[in-house]
């Protein structure tokens, strides 16, 4: 397990001292104040997947003296597992004064789980903390939400993940051109695990050496704006059919969030009918069988919109 972990480099360059985890500044001076007294609130950590709640979490519990137990909430949800795995630990007697219980992708927690989880937080509130961390806080119910310190965790800017990628590939003695670096970055923003895993797999012969598939799956997400932002409605909806086909991407989290944060670029005078529509589909996008046929109903319906 060590060799494996070593060989991984999102596990291998897993910030384990605050100075080094990037981004994040309006939390630092918290956390430093929570590592400098040992002890910690009920935390709530949430944001996009891959920007550091996990890495937050264990950069904690490893710099306070305190047993720790994680859980990853995906795998483990039911109310059963959670009551007995949070309660034998809880309620056993530990090396240290206080115990911490990372609850690790907390919004899987069934409504019923959570409940349970909401009273054993009061049960052992004395010696016990819970770090829970989640993507949709909005699943969180509101009892525990109101038992935790909330705080968003905010994806680090590009350049600051770029440099972090350049500094993994330079201790790996690992030759790159700084453009490869940005498609690498482009592609996987604000995921900074899948920019990282990306990389890694990218590598051949101590080389950063990109390929042609690679570019297509990254720049399709920046073509995809330029067509929304042409006036040419009649191949609009066929020119983003093919991209996306051609791109093979099964996975459109990163695109919905980008055509938000663009959108005044290419939703102009249908600002507010066009947040509506990305709202929609984004949710339905968590529980379709097909995300291609959810997200062509959605340029369907944004085309419609906006030309």
């Amino acid at each position: 397990m060590d060799s494996l972990k070593h060989t991984l480099w999102v596990e291998k360059y897993r910030p384990t001292q605050l100075d080094n985890y990037i981004g994040n500044d309006h939390l630092k001076s918290k956390v430093s104040v929570y590592l400098e007294s040992g002890d910690i609130p009920h935390l709530l950590l949430f944001g996009r997947a891959g920007t550091g709640k996990t890495t937050l979490a264990k950069l904690l519990v490893n710099n306070i003296d305190c047993d720790y137990l994680y859980i990853n909430a995906s795998d483990e949800n039911s109310v059963d597992v959670v009551r007995e795995k949070v309660k034998n630990f809880a309620s056993t007697l530990g090396f240290k004064d206080m115990k911490v219980i990372i609850l690790d992708e907390c919004d899987y927690i069934t409504p019923n789980a959570q409940a349970a989880l909401r009273n054993l937080m009061e049960t052992f509130s004395k010696n016990c903390r819970f770090i829970l961390t989640c993507n949709y806080v909005e699943r969180i119910i509101d009892p525990i939400q109101s038992r935790c310190q909330s705080f968003q965790i905010i994806p680090p800017d590009r350049k600051e993940v770029a440099q972090h990628l350049a500094n993994i590939l330079d201790n790996e003695s690992v030759s790159y051109d700084i453009k490869n670096i940005a498609t690498i970055v482009n592609g996987g923003y604000p995921d900074i695990r899948r920019v990282i895993n990306g990389a890694q797999r990218q590598v051949v012969n101590n080389e950063l050496v990109i390929d042609e598939n690679t570019i297509t799956q990254n720049d399709y997400k920046l073509q995809v704006l330029d067509i929304l932002k042409t006036q040419d409605k009649k191949n609009s909806f066929q020119n983003i059919r093919q991209l996306l086909a051609d791109s093979k991407v099964s996975d459109f989290s990163d695109l919905f969030r980008l055509l938000f944060d663009t959108i005044d670029d290419w939703g102009t005078g249908h600002i507010a009918e066009c947040i509506l529509i990305l709202s929609k589909y984004q949710q339905s996008d968590a529980v379709v069988v097909d995300k291609e046929i959810n997200i062509m109903s959605m340029f369907v319906e944004i085309i419609g919109t906006i030309k």
